[in-house]
C-alpha cells in the first residue's frame, strides 16, 4: 500500500488509489472507483463506484463524488461542494441506469458550496465561485459564479483574472502567461508577446 489512509477511513476492496494519495478521517472510497497519483481526500467524503479522480486532484472536507463524474487531473473540489447524477431523482423510482456524465476538466476549480447539476462539462482551469449553482457547461478559464451561474469574465491558469485589451489579449500577472479571445473562447498562446 502506498498510499496513506487513515485508520477510520473505509476502503472497499476494488478500489483503486494511486501512489502518495490520502484518504481521511471517516472517508470511503467504494469498489470500482479510481482516484490518481498525489491526492489528497478530505474529511467525510464519499467516492463512489465507477467515479475517476485524476491525478493531484484535491477533495475538500465533506464532499460526496457520485457515480457518474469524472475529474481529470489538478482538479479542486471545494468543501462541501454537491454534484448529482440524475436530473429527476424520486425515492421510489431506480434511476440507476439513467446516472448522467459530468466531467471536470484539467486543472478547474468548483468552491465551496457550489452545486454542479449532473450532464454538464467545467472546461480546464475553469473556477466556479462559492455557492454557485451549475446548470450547463461551462467553458475552459471561465469565472463563473451566482444562482443560476452567470459567466463573470475569463481567469488564468493560475486562477487570476484577465482583462483584455482592445486586441483581445490578456497577460496573467503571476506567470506572464499571455491569453487571447477567439470566437468566443479563451485560448493560451504559447509565445509572450507585448500587451
Amino acid at each position: 500500500m502506498d498510499y496513506f489512509a487513515h485508520e477510520t477511513a473505509v476502503i472497499d476492496e476494488g478500489a483503486h488509489i494511486g501512489s502518495n494519495s490520502k484518504i481521511w478521517h471517516f472517508s470511503h472510497i467504494m469498489t470500482g472507483s479510481r482516484i490518481g497519483n498525489n491526492c489528497n481526500i478530505g474529511q467525510n467524503v464519499v467516492v463512489s463506484p465507477e467515479v475517476v479522480l485524476g491525478n493531484n486532484v484535491k477533495v475538500q472536507n465533506n464532499v460526496s463524488v457520485y457515480t457518474g463524474v469524472i475529474c481529470e487531473d489538478d482538479v479542486f473540489l471545494g468543501p462541501s461542494m454537491v454534484f448529482t447524477n440524475v436530473l429527476n431523482p424520486r425515492s421510489f423510482v431506480s434511476r440507476k441506469s439513467e446516472f448522467r456524465q459530468t466531467l471536470v476538466r484539467k486543472g478547474a476549480s468548483i468552491g465551496a458550496n457550489a452545486t454542479v447539476v449532473c450532464g454538464t462539462e467545467i472546461g480546464q482551469y475553469a473556477i466556479v465561485g462559492a455557492g454557485t449553482v451549475v446548470t450547463k457547461n461551462v467553458s475552459a478559464f471561465a469565472l463563473v459564479y451566482g444562482v443560476p451561474g452567470v459567466q463573470h469574465g475569463w481567469v488564468s491558469r493560475y486562477g487570476h483574472k484577465l482583462e483584455f485589451n482592445k486586441q483581445n489579449e490578456a497577460m496573467c500577472p503571476e506567470t506572464g502567461e499571455v491569453y487571447q479571445l477567439q470566437e468566443g473562447e479563451c485560448i493560451l498562446i504559447s509565445e509572450t508577446i507585448n500587451l
